[in-house]
C-alpha cells in the first residue's frame, strides 16, 4: 500500500472523486447534467409512453398566441377582454381560472374593476406574482394592482435555473409564511383539489401527497410524454383564447353568439378542469430552455402541476448518498488500479455499469443519480492510471534494454520488452542451463604481453564469444577475468535451453579455430578455451547490496558446471556437458537429438559426492566430418572394453583411434588409465566411477 501511494495517478484518483463531492453538492456542472437528464428523460418516456401522457381530462392550456393577437388586431389584451375570457370560462364550467399575466401596474383605461369584479365573483380564479430575489434571498414581491390582489389569490412563478435550463421549482419558507404566497402551481392545484398546502421539514404535503423536496428546497419538475408530430404542449392540450372570447375578424362575440354544439364543444374542453391561461407569442418572451428542450411558461407551469399530480416522481440522491457513490468508487478505481491486468476493461465495466445504473433508476424509478460528476472522474481516473502505466511501462522497458543489453540477445529482450510479464526478476527456482568458460594456460599468455596487448586481445575473445552467446539467446552472467559466466532460461522462459547452450559452444568452439588462424598470423598468442555446461534447477534473480544488485544464478547446479570446465583438463577436451544436458530430465529437454557428442566418463567431481555422467560435445548432430569418425568408431569399443574391466583390449582401441588423430585427449587419458589400473587394478567393488581429487 505504501508503494501505491507514491504514485501519482492514486492522489490524482482521490482527488478527483473527492473535489467531485462539493462540486456535486454546489451543481458546478449543472449544464452538463441537465443535457444527460434530458437524454434519461427521452428514454423514461419512451420505456412506458403511456404513464407520461399529459391529463388533459384534469387541465387545459387556454392560449394568446401569434394567431390570436393576429386576429385580435392589438397588443397586449386588454384587461376587460381578460375578464370576459375569466368569466366566459366560469360559465363554461372550468373549476380553476389560474392566470398567467402579470398585471402589477393599474391599466390606464380604469378596466381594473371589470377584471376584479369577475375575478372575484366565484372564489377560483387566481394570477401572477414575483419573489424579487438577491442572491436567493427575498427582497420583496410584485403582485398584481392592490385593486385586483383584493379580489383573488396570488402565486409566484419564479422557477430555478440550474445552469442553463429550466427544471426545478423553489419553496421559500419567507414567501409562505410572511408574504402569503405559494408558488403559482401549487396554489392552483390546491384550489383544484380544494385543499390547504403545507410545508413541514422540507416536505410539501398537498392533498393526499407528501413530495419530499431535496436539500435546497427544490421539487424536480417532471415532463409529460408530447404527442407523435407536435412540438409544445399548448398544441394538443389547450384551445386558442379566441374561442373562448368567440373571436371573429377582429370582433368578439361573446358566448350568446355561439349554437348548442359550439357551447358543448368548449365545455369539453373547459368544464371542471384546472384552466391556465397564458401567452406563447415571441412578442412576450416567456420561452424557457429546459432539459427536455424550449418550453412556453404557461406549459412549464402545466408540468409543474402534472408533477404534483404525480407525487413528484423524479427524486434525486441525497447528497449523503451521492458522495457515498463518489467515495465508493473512488475505492474500487484504486483497486483497479493496483491491478496488474484488466485494469481497462474492469475500468469500462465501471463506467458503462454505472451508467446503466443511472439510466435505469431514472427511466424505471425515477431516481436522479449525478452523471456529469462521478463518470468525468472516472474517466479522468483512468486515463491517469493509463498514462501512469504507460509511463511505467516505458520506463520498464528502457530499464530492460539498459540492464540486459549487454549480456541478452536482442532477440530476446524485443520479446521482453513487447511482453514484460515474462521477465521474471525476483529470486525463484526455476530448471536452467549453467554455462563456465576459461582461457587454457591464460596466466602465461598475460605475462608474456604487455597490459593494453592483453586488453585488446581479450577483449576480442570476449566480444566475440558474447556476441555468439547471445545470437543463442543465452544471457551474459558475468565475467571473471578471462572466464565467461551465461546462462540459459532465465529470465525468459526457454524450453529448449540445453540445446541452445550446447550449440553456443560449437558456435565459439568453431570461431575460435578461425580467430588462432588470424591469431597465428599476426603472432598473438592463440587461445584455446575449456567450457563446462550443467542443467538442472537453479536460483535466479536479482542478488546484492541496497546499492548494488546483479541479476545472477548459483546452486548446485552451477557449481558443477563451473566444476565439469575445470574438469576438460583431465580428458585434454574443450567442451564438457552432464548428462542432464544431454539427456534431459523429467523437466527438460536435452540436447542429445540435437549434437554429436561422446561419453567421456562417469566422474565424481570435487565438492560433490553423487556421480555424473559426462559427455564432449564434438558438432551439430549428424553434422560430424573427417578423422574424428573414425576416432569414434574405435573409442567407443575401447571405452566398452574399459567398462567391462577388459583393459589391455581397450588400450588397443583407444590406440587405433589414435592412428586417426594422434592428439585426442581422451584416448590419451584412457590409455595411461588402463595402463594403471592393469599394474594397480581398482578395488573388486569398484562402481567404475572416475573421483577426480583437484578442481581441473
Amino acid at each position: 500500500m505504501k508503494k501505491a501511494l507514491l504514485r501519482p495517478d492514486f492522489w490524482i484518483t482521490i482527488i478527483l472523486f473527492l473535489a467531485m463531492i462539493p462540486a456535486e453538492q454546489y451543481e458546478i456542472f449543472s449544464g452538463f447534467e441537465n443535457q444527460l437528464q434530458g437524454y434519461r428523460h427521452i428514454l423514461r418516456h419512451t420505456a412506458n409512453p403511456e404513464a407520461y401522457a399529459f391529463p388533459e381530462k384534469d387541465m387545459v392550456i387556454v392560449d394568446t398566441d401569434e394567431d390570436f393577437f393576429s386576429e385580435y388586431g392589438s397588443w397586449p389584451l386588454q384587461r376587460k377582454h381578460i375578464a370576459e375570457i375569466v368569466t366566459n370560462l366560469q360559465e363554461l364550467g372550468a373549476k380553476v381560472v389560474a392566470l398567467d399575466m402579470l398585471m402589477d401596474f393599474p391599466n390606464g383605461y380604469g378596466e381594473d374593476p371589470i377584471l376584479a369584479e369577475a375575478l372575484g365573483e366565484k372564489q377560483n380564479t387566481m394570477v401572477v406574482g414575483q419573489l424579487n430575489l438577491v442572491d436567493e434571498e427575498i427582497r420583496g414581491v410584485t403582485t398584481a394592482t392592490s385593486v385586483l390582489q383584493e379580489a383573488t389569490v396570488a402565486g409566484y412563478t419564479n422557477h430555478t435555473l440550474i445552469g442553463n435550463r429550466l427544471s426545478r421549482l423553489r419553496f421559500y419558507d419567507q414567501a409562505v409564511n410572511e408574504f402569503k404566497m405559494w408558488p403559482w402551481a401549487v396554489q392552483a392545484l390546491a384550489m383544484y383539489w380544494n385543499v390547504e398546502p403545507r410545508l413541514e421539514n422540507n416536505i410539501l404535503y398537498i392533498g393526499d401527497k407528501e413530495i419530499p423536496l431535496d436539500h435546497n428546497g427544490d421539487l424536480w419538475l417532471d415532463y409529460p410524454l408530447h404527442k407523435p408530430g407536435v412540438t409544445f404542449l399548448h398544441e394538443y392540450a389547450g384551445i386558442t383564447a379566441a374561442m373562448v372570447l368567440n373571436l371573429y375578424e377582429g370582433e368578439i362575440y361573446g358566448l350568446e353568439d355561439l349554437d348548442e354544439d359550439e357551447i358543448y364543444e368548449l365545455e369539453y374542453w373547459v368544464k371542471d378542469k384546472l384552466v391556465l391561461v397564458g401567452d406563447t407569442t415571441e412578442v412576450s418572451h416567456d420561452i424557457f430552455s429546459t432539459p427536455v428542450g424550449e418550453i412556453y411558461g404557461i406549459e412549464i407551469l402545466a408540468d409543474t402541476i402534472w408533477t404534483m399530480m404525480n407525487g413528484a416522481p423524479i427524486r434525486p440522491a441525497s447528497n449523503g448518498m451521492e458522495a457515498a457513490i463518489l467515495i465508493c468508487m473512488m475505492l474500487f478505481f484504486l483497486f483497479i488500479a493496483r491491478l496488474e491486468k484488466f485494469n481497462n476493461p474492469l475500468f469500462l465495466t465501471a463506467i458503462i455499469g454505472y451508467l446503466g445504473i443511472s439510466i435505469y433508476a431514472y427511466v424505471y424509478h425515477g431516481y436522479v443519480l449525478s452523471m456529469s460528476y462521478i463518470i468525468p472522474a472516472m474517466i479522468l481516473s483512468m486515463i491517469a492510471t493509463n498514462f501512469f502505466m504507460f509511463m511505467a511501462e516505458r520506463q520498464q522497458k528502457a530499464f530492460i534494454k539498459n540492464a540486459f543489453s549487454q549480456y541478452l540477445s536482442p532477440s530476446v529482450i524485443d520479446v521482453i520488452v513487447q511482453d514484460p510479464s515474462k521477465l521474471s526478476l525476483g529470486g525463484e527456482r526455476r530448471e536452467m542451463t549453467a554455462y563456465f568458460s576459461d582461457v587454457q594456460k591464460f596466466s602465461t599468455i598475460s605475462e608474456s604481453l604487455t597490459p593494453e596487448e592483453l586488453v585488446s586481445l581479450l577483449n576480442e575473445y570476449l566480444t566475440e564469444m558474447c556476441n555468439l552467446i547471445s545470437s543463442r539467446a543465452g544471457t551474459i552472467d558475468k565475467f571473471e577475468g578471462d572466464a565467461i559466466i551465461a546462462f540459459w532460461g532465465a529470465p525468459l522462459g526457454q524450453p529448449d535451453h540445453a540445446r541452445l547452450a550446447c550449440f553456443a559452444t560449437i558456435d565459439m568452439q568453431k570461431r575460435l579455430i578461425e580467430m588462432r588462424k588470424n591469431w597465428r598470423e599476426k603472432g598473438s598468442p592463440q587461445l584455446f578455451a575449456r567450457m563446462g555446461i550443467n542443467s538442472g534447477p537453479i536460483v535466479v534473480g536479482n542478488m546484492g547490496s541496497q546499492q548494488r544488485m546483479d541479476y545472477t544464478i548459483m546452486g548446485d547446479t552451477v557449481n558443477l558446471a563451473a566444476r565439469l570446465e575445470g574438469a576438460n583438463k583431465f580428458y585434454k577436451t574443450f567442451t564438457m556437458i552432464s548428462g542432464n544436458t544431454y539427456y534431459g530430465t523429467d523437466h527438460l529437454e536435452g540436447a542429445e537429438n540435437y549434437v554429436d557428442a561422446r561419453e567421456l566418463d562417469i566422474v565424481r567431481v570435487v565438492g560433490k559426492k553423487e556421480p555424473v555422467l559426462v559427455f564432449e560435445v564434438l558438432d551439430f548432430k549428424n553434422k560430424l566430418s573427417g578423422p574424428m569418425t573414425d576416432v569414434l568408431q574405435h573409442y567407443q569399443k575401447g571405452l566398452s572394453c574399459y567398462k567391462d574391466h577388459d583393459y589391455p583390449i581397450a588400450i588397443e582401441h583407444f590406440r587405433k583411434a589414435l592412428t586417426f588423430l594422434e592428439n585426442d585427449g581422451p584416448c590419451l587419458t584412457y590409455i595411461e588409465r588402463c595402463e594403471r589400473f592393469i599394474s594397480e587394478p581398482p578395488p573388486g567393488d569398484w562402481d567404475g566411477v572416475y573421483t577426480h581429487t583437484e578442481k581441473g
